[in-house]
């Protein structure tokens, strides 16, 4: 009870045993994120933490996802969401057979309620009528960050009712919408919403039925789009030419942030990959994941995948330097983190240890944080792992703050660990 975060994940507590928790945190000024999903809790148990979240003005976050709430515990959270007493941020309800009746109180609940900033509420049985309820909540609520409406059951007029309540929508940065059923119709209705809005960064359409004729509208979008960074469009029927399209649109806009695009399960070609390498030329930040080069021989892959922090710790032993020290010579201030889209863009145009798209890819899933930032300070790579155990957490004498090495084995590295 006195640490900040308490995961009570699967453990059968029932309505009894909820109840009983949330009698114990009334009064708790401790935990700032609570974990109960899988826990069957239902109404009673709903109620119960409520309750408690009236008194309690320390809980920031609170899972309560696969507790088959229904329409019941909707009801109940619905109600105490439009009280905005709580101090209660982020919130996963995923899993709970919430339908459509469900998301229009959720509708009265956000249209009212500015406090909560993520929302999950993926894996529910929402239809279109539910899109409807939806998209008349993002018209009207100012403070929803990040929200995952993935794995419902949203078609064409679902869709479209969500992208005209986005269209007036300025807060939302972050929307997961994967795993439903846009089409080409609802990605016609979303990029026009690209085409207007200036706050979405994040946009996850995966597996969506969305062909050529739907990518060649979120592309007319994001030539004229200046806020989105990232654009996942795994798992739809998109061939080469709407791969090219996609990445055109970045190209022919100079104001895009476009850091990533995910188009992972798509074949493309040598002259995709030279198309590409022009449109990074001007968008340096810009990584897009393909699935492979058709034809593409195992000597050019392997000399693609050249071990990059090799590469880095080459470099520094030559010029008698720690990695760190090259890492920083990065960042124009000189700190210590930059974020994912800027690391990328620097590691592209230095002329240091030269590196391709790939090789930078690799680096960043080693160093990047879960916040997006890329964060030298967390994995100082000069001299501190020569005398680390791989998976090791030791001081770090660089910078005197505590290094993991889970991510790095000894083969990232041209030095002998002891």
């Amino acid at each position: 009870m006195e640490e900040s975060y308490m995961n009570l994940n699967h453990h059968g507590l029932g309505p009894s045993g909820t109840k009983a928790i949330a009698i114990a945190l009334v009064s708790n000024t401790s935990i700032v994120t609570l974990e109960l999903a899988d826990n069957c809790i239902m109404e009673e148990g709903t109620l119960s933490l409520v309750q408690m979240l009236q008194e309690n003005y320390y809980l920031q976050d609170l899972n309560i996802s696969n507790n088959d709430l229904g329409l019941k515990g909707a009801s109940t959270i619905s109600e105490f969401l439009q009280r905005n007493t709580s101090s209660l941020l982020n919130l996963q309800l995923s899993g709970n057979n919430f339908k459509d009746e469900a998301a229009e109180l959720f509708c009265q609940a956000f249209s009212a309620n500015y406090r909560i900033k993520t929302l999950d509420l993926s894996h529910n049985e929402f239809s279109d009528k539910g899109g409807e309820h939806l998209g008349q909540m993002l018209a009207l609520n100012i403070g929803l960050q990040s929200l995952d409406l993935s794995w419902n059951h949203f078609h064409t007029r679902g869709a479209v009712a969500l992208c005209n309540g986005l269209r007036a929508n300025v807060t939302l940065q972050k929307l997961d919408l994967s795993m439903n059923g846009f089409g080409n119709e609802g990605a016609t209705a979303l990029g026009e919403v690209l085409r207007l809005n200036n706050s979405l960064v994040y946009i996850d359409i995966s597996s969506n039925d969305i062909s050529n004729e739907g990518v060649i509208k979120i592309s007319k979008g994001l030539e004229f789009n200046e806020s989105l960074k990232v654009l996942k469009l795994f798992l739809n029927p998109v061939s080469m030419d709407g791969a090219t399209l996609l990445i055109l649109s970045i190209k022919r806009n100079p104001k895009s942030k476009m850091e990533e695009i995910d188009i992972s399960n798509v074949l493309v070609s040598e002259q995709f990959v030279k198309i590409l390498d022009g449109v990074c030329a001007i968008h340096p930040q810009l990584d897009v994941t393909y699935k492979a080069v058709q034809g593409f021989s195992a000597k050019k892959e392997l000399l693609l995948w050249t071990n990059p922090m090799k590469l880095i710790q080459s470099y520094a032993d030559q010029h008698q330097i720690t990695v760190i020290d090259f890492f920083k010579s990065l960042n124009p201030n000189g700190r210590m983190m930059m974020s994912v889209g800027d690391f990328r863009k620097a590691m592209i145009q230095q002329d240091k240890v030269p590196m391709n798209p790939y090789q930078v890819r690799e680096l960043i899933k080693k160093l990047a944080e879960k916040t997006g930032m890329v964060n030298f300070s967390c994995w100082c790579l000069g001299g501190a792992l020569r005398i680390m155990k791989p998976g090791g957490i030791k001081n770090c004498g660089l910078c005197y703050g505590s290094i993991k090495t889970a991510k790095f084995s000894p083969d990232d590295f041209n030095v002998s660990l002891a």
